[in-house]
């Protein structure tokens, strides 16, 4: 019998655990190469893990509820078996006994571990995000079945539980209604003290956890939720790590804004969708990035690594306050278009909570359009293990001098601050002024004649 070690994948740069929601495979189950076996939940994104061996799960080693490091093992998938059960005569009946034998045992530890699993939660799967998040607003499990979910198979996604929250607080108390086990209407009141009675019935260790507590009715402490808590990590680390220095230039960025202003409506009659600053900025970087290609690089122990690949990564804010870096992949080598389109398609994913693990991944520079909150200038954090971030201000109207053949005038231009952190242990204050230059150059030098 061959033995395979299944381990845990890289989800992204910057993720070192995930958590298993939950197994899509029991042991003793025919996988094939490929298939997806498992969904785990990283602090950016749910997604299935695929087997990267054909077999039978022979054994779990990770399970729902329990954090997988990046890695380390999590099944031993046993490759032999397929090929014993199909070798037919040839194979020899003995072999052929013994394979079917070891499924047969396979199977009663299957539907030991399932049956231990549906105790322990029953009805539809909650990820440890969502059981989190209803948790500290003491929300009960059979509060929480009352919940509509719009994942797969009826699964209550984080946004979901966010929605019931906002409208269950924004009704007035007596007009919250829910139902009993005797399908009779009770008060919300009511019902939350089932629901803890319930969860004091099934977990006695266990209190409740309120989201917030009041001190002297001046101050409130609040819980952080899962994703702040490990978005707050990975800042402390990169400060820890990054000897972070901050460069600034103001880019006349007139022609730009001229020019999307005279295409932005061809291009929605002709592409369908709007076409923002962000995909502009992002080519003007990808094109820097070629002349600087030490600003696209990153740093083990001694070592400095250069990224052949251009992939950027643009941080796009959640609704709930949150923030994600999806990473536009080989953006050198899209036309403005097409560039413009994978844009919209990450944002638009990114605020449906539709991103995949692949959407996130190997990003070398990281864009931060800070404009878009009216903030002119910033000193943004480096995404690990990146070297260097840049962070696009709000464009501002400000009389300037323009210098002409005639002489100088006083003229209205656009202006915009870039922002450009970078880690100085490998990049010095020449190299990262310089970066930060050259794509001011490329802005201001926009084609005013530029065709779709």
């Amino acid at each position: 019998m061959s033995l395979v070690e299944m381990v845990m994948p890289k989800m992204g740069e910057s993720i070192i655990e995930a958590s298993v929601i939950r197994w899509l495979k029991k042991v003793g189950d025919k996988i094939e190469r490929d298939e997806s076996v498992l969904e785990v939940a990283t602090d950016k994104v749910d997604t299935e893990v695929p087997a990267v061996e054909g077999g039978i799960l022979k054994e779990i080693l990770v399970k729902a509820g329990e954090i997988a490091k990046v890695g380390a093992p999590i099944a031993i998938i046993s490759t032999e078996i397929l090929s014993q059960t199909n070798q037919g005569k040839d194979g020899g009946s003995s072999a052929s006994k013994s394979a079917e034998r070891i499924i047969a045992d396979m199977d009663q530890i299957a539907k030991t571990y399932t049956k231990q699993t549906e105790a322990v939660q029953p009805g539809r799967f909650y990820s440890p995000l969502v059981l989190n998040i209803a948790k500290e607003e003491g929300i009960g499990m059979q509060e929480l079945e009352r919940v509509p979910g719009t994942g797969k198979e009826r699964r209550v996604t984080k946004n979901d539980i966010l929605d019931y929250l906002k409208k269950r607080n924004s009704q007035p108390e007596p007009e919250k209604l829910a139902q009993n086990k005797e399908g009779e209407k009770t008060t919300f009141q009511e019902a939350k003290l089932l629901d803890t009675h319930q969860e004091t019935k099934n977990e006695p260790t266990e209190a409740a956890v309120k989201p917030t507590v009041s001190y002297t009715g001046e101050h409130e402490v609040i819980e952080m939720d899962w994703m702040r808590k490990i978005i707050a990590q990975r800042m402390i680390e990169s400060k820890n790590i990054s000897a972070t220095v901050t460069s600034f230039v103001e880019a006349d960025v007139t022609n730009m804004v001229y020019w999307r202003n005279k295409i932005k409506h061809e291009f929605m009659k002709q592409e369908g969708e709007g076409i923002t600053y962000t995909p502009l900025i992002i080519e003007a970087i990808a094109k820097a990035l070629k002349e600087f290609p030490l600003v696209n690089s990153s740093i083990e122990g001694d070592k400095i690594i250069l990224k052949k690949d251009i992939n950027i990564g643009m941080a796009v804010a959640l609704q709930d306050g949150n923030l994600i870096v999806p990473v536009v992949k080989n953006a050198d080598r899209y036309n403005l278009v097409g560039l413009t389109k994978y844009v919209n398609e990450l944002i638009k994913k990114a605020r449906n909570n539709k991103l995949k693990a692949e959407d996130l991944a190997d990003g070398t520079y990281t864009l931060s359009n800070i404009g878009g909150f009216g903030n002119v200038m910033g000193t943004p954090v480096i995404v690990q293990p990146q070297v260097a971030i840049m962070a696009a201000g709000a464009i501002k109207k400000k009389p300037a001098v323009i210098e002409t053949e005639y002489g100088d005038t006083i003229g209205i231009r656009h202006f915009m601050f870039l922002s450009h952190s970078y880690d100085h242990r490998i990049i010095d204050g020449a190299l990262g002024g310089s970066f930060v230059k050259k794509v001011s150059d490329l802005i201001e030098n926009f084609d005013m004649e530029r065709k779709i």
